[in-house]
């Protein structure tokens, strides 16, 4: 009888394994006419849907993508499949729960991309991070609800702010949209208070420095995907919000206080990339790693107005948002990557200590070679996705400040120092123990999930031009938006 009940729960874990993923890749393909079908001639919305949800206070059901939302909507279908199938083995707990999280969390977050309607981006916005919390609480390490609860009370307190935010512009405007908010006029004490609201709520999820705290917590407490999907696609909520709202909405406030994002990017850059260098565990040093690359991501979409200032160059302006976006794709594939590579670690030793491991490369020579591709795209190795991004914003911050571009490009020199002195200990190097001796080489599941990542990170960092191309019609009209002062 025990016997039977074992096997009939095995088969049910089973079934609802292959279920998810079933609906992860049914998902993944109803995005891809997103893609195919995308007008790249134009910045307005597509793919439109509206309908009245709340008529009395008109709040609508109204959805739509343009080349800031899209990229990011095929990022997020793309990776849930893969932390599935990474996940199919090395969860035990509550699998169909798992799963089942994680099929919610992938909608919310493609809602939150596609929301026009501002009560709808907040609801989605909202419960995106419930799921987050439960996969962090219920699957993660020892320290779990410590990192939960953190994770719950900075997120919380940020979405406080956006919301009065939201509900003043909704008086002002007589309107949820989104697009209304763009177009209404705004004194500057009323853009500034906006301005600084909206920037605590998404600096909290990008994250930028000093808020910055909470994510390595949740790093290593989550299970393997859920750190893929939180350095993958969650932080990039906060670049997206940024773009979605504090540039066309409060322009003059973010003229006005650009100097500050742009100060904070640069201290996020240099200061937690030496951070970085000191970890002794693997996921907090890539965790501090999200900090510093996301911070290129701020700091090219903030550059415009120093731009404007010094040489008044449109095309570098564009430079510094399309950067900003190419490296919050790339981002999402090298961290997802790297986070994916700790846990198949994770799942054969059973610790994040670098000073565990060593010689890896001599027990799992094909882990090896795509955990060093990974690092070198890390780096920002040209060839791979890491240099396109970061090489942009670099030019973009030449024209800015020569001071900009000088500190920035101290990430070619920590990021280097922390990810190749990582690979140097964890992988090559005499075996360190008998752990490391009788390790085995990746199966064919998660060579199939480090090998599309593989070639995303390298199609991307050899032919970046379809992206930029998608993304180029929105990002000169919001150039043009923001250039128009609102007061």
């Amino acid at each position: 009888m025990l016997a039977s009940g074992r096997s009939d729960a095995a088969a049910g874990a089973r079934a609802y394994r292959w279920l998810a993923l079933l609906a992860a890749v049914a998902t993944f393909v109803a995005s891809l006419p997103l893609w195919t079908q995308f007008d790249r001639t134009t910045a307005h919305m597509q793919f439109v849907e509206r309908h009245a949800w709340i008529p009395a206070f008109r709040v609508e059901y109204f959805l739509g993508v343009d080349g800031f939302s899209m990229p990011l909507i095929l990022l997020t279908t793309f990776l849930t499949p893969l932390v599935l199938i990474a996940s199919w083995e090395s969860v035990k707990l509550r699998q169909a729960q798992y799963f089942a999280t994680f099929l919610i969390l992938e909608g919310l977050m493609i809602g939150t991309f596609a929301a026009l309607d501002a009560l709808l981006f907040y609801v989605f916005w909202e419960a995106m991070l419930i799921p987050m919390f439960v996969i962090i609480g219920v699957w993660g390490g020892e320290r779990r609800v410590y990192a939960t609860v953190k994770f719950f009370l900075y997120t919380f307190l940020g979405s406080v702010f956006m919301l009065v935010a939201l509900v003043y512009l909704y008086v002002r405007a007589d309107s949820y949209s989104i697009l209304d908010f763009h177009a209404l006029p705004l004194s500057m004490t009323e853009q500034v208070w906006i301005f600084l609201a909206f920037l605590v709520a998404f600096a909290v999820i990008v994250p930028m420095w000093p808020v910055h705290t909470l994510l390595p917590d949740a790093h290593v407490e989550a299970p393997a995907g859920g750190s893929v999907i939180l350095a993958a696609i969650l932080l990039k909520m906060g670049g997206y919000g940024l773009l979605r709202f504090s540039l066309p909405v409060v322009p003059d406030a973010s003229a006005l206080l650009a100097p500050m994002v742009i100060g904070l990017s640069l201290v996020a850059i240099v200061y937690i990339g030496l951070v970085a260098l000191v970890q002794q565990d693997m996921k907090k040093l890539i965790a501090y790693s999200s900090v510093a690359h996301m911070g290129f991501v701020t700091l090219g979409i903030f550059l415009a107005w120093a731009i404007l200032g010094r040489t008044g160059d449109m095309p570098g302006i564009a430079m510094g948002i399309t950067g900003g976006m190419v490296q919050m794709i790339s981002h999402g594939f090298v961290s997802g990557a790297l986070f994916f590579c700790m846990g198949v670690l994770y799942d054969r030793l059973h610790t994040r200590q670098i000073a565990a491991y060593g010689g890896v490369v001599n027990t799992m020579p094909h882990f090896a070679a795509f955990m060093v591709l990974f690092a070198m795209a890390n780096v920002g190795l040209p060839g791979t996705s890491g240099f396109v991004g970061e090489f942009l914003v670099i030019l973009a911050s030449l024209q800015a400040s020569f001071w900009y571009a000088l500190l920035a490009a101290t990430t070619l020199i920590t990021s280097a120092g922390y990810t190749l002195w990582m690979i140097k200990r964890v992988v090559f190097g005499p075996v360190a123990n008998d752990g490391v001796a009788g390790l085995h080489d990746i199966n064919g599941r998660e060579f199939l999930v480090l090998g599309l990542l593989a070639a995303s990170v390298l199609a991307l960092g050899l032919w970046p031009a379809p992206l930029v191309e998608v993304m180029s019609a929105s990002v000169d009209h919001l150039v043009s938006h923001i250039l128009q002062s609102k007061l």
